[in-house]
């Protein structure tokens, strides 16, 4: 049995949590997320290098969670690769980032652009690579993770909620679905840590002209006949 279970593990088919009480990433292996919810939850924030799996429907705010963090790490490029829109330069500027050092790539293939996301990541002139694509195997997943350590560069992985029998070998995965005041976010696999409850992480802070205030609705009723 601990042959078996050691061959899954070998394989990435089979994930350990630690049962200690210490969980996700010490405070010298961490970067802050820009959100105190996130980095509360993540003990400390994003990893310092690794592949971070986001699995969200297109468009619910995935990359306003990523914005501040991305915007307090420019000394490198930030490549983004096949974002399934236009990456907006005022929205980018406005968000802190420096657009001399924001690439777009948008290859014509799934292979091409995952050939270009290990090229940027162990070139060591990135500081975080995005790529969004839907199927990877898990040898593709762990080719990222290498290039990723290599190059000391994070690389997002941002794809559609996938129904998957294996797991992906990945440094962090995040499960995200809308909410009200800013984003659900659970943590579905962490190295060292167990799987959390979702939580949600405020957007008003950086954005609160997009948050809808909790007010009562005023009934206007129409006139009478008689007030006609």
């Amino acid at each position: 049995m601990n042959e078996l279970i050691t061959e899954l593990k070998n394989k990435h088919w089979l994930w350990q949590a630690s049962s200690g009480s210490s969980r996700h990433f010490s405070a010298d292996t961490a970067q802050p997320t820009g959100y105190a919810m996130l980095d509360q939850k993540l003990m400390g924030g994003f990893p310092l290098s690794g592949v971070i799996e986001i699995q969200s429907p297109a468009g619910i705010g995935e990359l306003r969670l990523l914005l501040p963090y991305l915007a307090n790490y420019t000394q490198r490029l930030t490549v983004f690769i096949n974002p399934p829109g236009h990456v907006h330069s005022e929205a980018l500027t406005y968000a802190g980032l420096t657009l001399d050092k924001v690439l777009v790539l948008t290859p014509n293939t799934a292979k091409a652009a995952l050939w270009a996301a290990e090229q940027c990541l162990k070139s060591g002139a990135c500081e975080q690579v995005l790529l969004w694509q839907n199927h990877l195997e898990v040898h593709h997943a762990r080719r990222l993770q290498v290039a990723s350590e290599a190059g000391q560069c994070v690389q997002f992985l941002l794809r559609r909620p996938q129904q998957q029998v294996f797991s992906l070998p990945v440094t962090l995965s995040l499960q995200l679905h809308p909410a009200r005041h800013g984003i659900t976010v659970q943590i579905k696999k962490c190295k060292g840590a167990w799987p959390t409850e979702p939580f949600t992480v405020p957007f008003q802070e950086h954005w609160p002209e997009l948050i809808q205030l909790d007010t009562p609705s005023v009934v206007v009723p129409f006139p009478s006949q008689q007030q006609v």
